[in-house]
């Protein structure tokens, strides 16, 4: 009875073994395989092998030397865990391989464990097929790959819209003084003129209107200078306009029907209004900074 219950066993054990998706062989000290499970049966007729598709008898040393070119090739490496297994040296081995065909790519990982018996030497070396979850792994690296390749091109297109914007910004900024320049040198002059000439009421109107017009055109300069929070004369602003513009004291003299020791006076004071106490400090430049 107790052997039939032995033999039930066995038989249960070959059962679940067989049902394994896994290839499975059982090798000896000596590397001989002792037994295989039909998982690797099927795999060995369908890869052509006509006879002794179980492949008990074979040593799994010499197969391993016969498809290895290199200690360090997959088949070598395997063949050195298999014996670090049989010494002791590892309680278990992982290793992962391609096994491509013509058709499709495959990829396997082994699995090496010592037979639970201590009164025999042997080991159960298993192959799982896990192309699946290597295909979902390349895929992965491809999509990394492509989004990386995205995210460059994005920082790419980034740096050429801020160097697009910076350029507009300076665009912007030239055509700006430009507009004041002009303004101040080639108008407001004559308008001055006008202003200190004798005129209607309704001319005066005209004029005034077209000075405080002209005058906006320039209020970026104005409102730069509003911002250094410093209280400035109406004079001194119309002199420290025309000082941006490269006017000397005697064409300011000139405009505002000033005396050139009165424009001075009035450099002077925004010099200290505006904290220029070195007189390496160009007046004019720290003007032209304020933009």
């Amino acid at each position: 009875m107790h052997g039939d219950n032995e033999m039930s066993r066995e038989d249960l054990y070959r059962v679940v073994v067989d049902s394994l998706s896994a290839h499975v062989a059982i090798l000896d000290e000596q590397g001989v395989i002792l037994e295989t499970n039909d998982a690797w049966q099927k795999y060995a007729r369908k890869n052509g092998m006509k006879d002794g598709y179980d492949c008990v008898g074979l040593n799994y040393f010499a197969i391993c030397q016969a498809a290895s070119l290199d200690p360090e090739d997959d088949a070598g490496r395997v063949a050195h865990g298999i014996r670090q297994v049989m010494q002791g040296e590892l309680d278990e081995y992982l290793h992962q391989y391609p096994c491509h065909s013509p058709d499709e790519k495959r990829w396997y990982a082994v699995r090496v464990v010592p037979y639970r018996d201590k009164q025999v030497h042997r080991v159960i070396v298993t192959h799982e097929n896990i192309t699946p979850i290597m295909l979902v792994q390349e895929e992965l690296v491809r999509k990394e790959e492509e989004i990386r390749s995205q995210a460059e091109r994005l920082e790419e297109t980034n740096i050429a819209l801020k160097v697009l914007l910076r350029q507009r910004d300076e665009d912007k900024s030239r055509i700006e003084e430009t507009i004041y320049t002009n303004v101040d040198r080639l108008v407001l002059p004559y308008v001055e003129r006008l202003k200190q000439s004798r005129l209607s009421p309704a001319q005066h109107t005209l004029v005034e209107i077209i000075d405080t017009n002209l005058r906006e055109i320039t209020a970026p300069f104005l409102h730069s200078l509003s911002n250094l929070k410093v209280i400035l004369t109406p004079q001194e602003i119309e002199v420290a306009g025309m000082v941006r513009s490269g006017r000397s004291s005697k064409e300011i003299a000139e405009v505002l029907n000033l005396s050139v020791s009165g424009v001075d006076f009035h450099r002077k004071s925004l010099r200290r209004k505006l904290g220029l106490t070195n007189d390496s400090t160009n007046l004019r430049s720290y003007l032209l900074s304020l933009d």
